[in-house]
């Protein structure tokens, strides 16, 4: 990646305009800043806050990075966050994307991500939508670029197997509507 993550992690952030005002933690790599002082970087760390809603995602990217619209790692892992919202469809070349240990109950809302071309790293434990049986199997078939899901890899008989029982599913489902 380009540059070092811009770090607003453990900053007691409930709402995305509260990190308008933050500094980033400073890590073992210095940041770099433009001549506008934004951040040249494609990670942004927004883990271990309150955060309940993606809202101002787009202005928070834009404030912070340089190159906003290449946004390739974000991290929103341990926060509040309810739903998959259509605003992180919009990061068109995210590639790895933290949301483990989130409050994410509707595992149909994984299947938006799947108009991201290059995310190839997912994490979703931790969250209730974790306790459906079919979720790894879900995951994989919304997300067939998935190379890695909740730290672990994805092996090719895992997307064969997802397929299979996408299908299924799916058979099964118009089955019982025709009847």
């Amino acid at each position: 990646m380009y540059g070092a993550p811009v770090d607003l992690s453990f900053k007691h952030i409930s709402s995305l305009a509260d990190a308008w005002t933050e500094e980033p933690t400073s890590g073992l790599r210095p940041l770099k800043r433009n001549s506008e002082m934004k951040y040249q970087s494609h990670s942004l760390r927004l883990n271990n806050n309150n955060i309940t809603d993606l809202h101002d995602l787009q202005k928070t990217v834009s404030d912070f990075l340089a190159e906003p619209l290449q946004l390739a790692w974000l991290d929103l892992s341990f926060n509040q966050i309810t739903h998959i919202e259509h605003v992180l469809c919009e990061l068109r070349e995210l590639r790895v994307l933290y949301l483990h240990g989130n409050s994410i109950f509707i595992l149909s809302e994984v299947d938006r991500l799947g108009v991201l071309p290059h995310l190839h790293t997912i994490t979703l434990h931790g969250n209730v939508i974790e306790a459906n049986k079919a979720y790894r199997n879900r995951v994989i078939n919304a997300l067939p670029r998935l190379k890695t899901m909740d730290f672990s890899a994805v092996t090719r008989q895992e997307q064969v197997m997802a397929k299979i029982w996408h299908h299924s599913n799916n058979h099964s489902r118009r089955k019982e509507t025709l009847e």
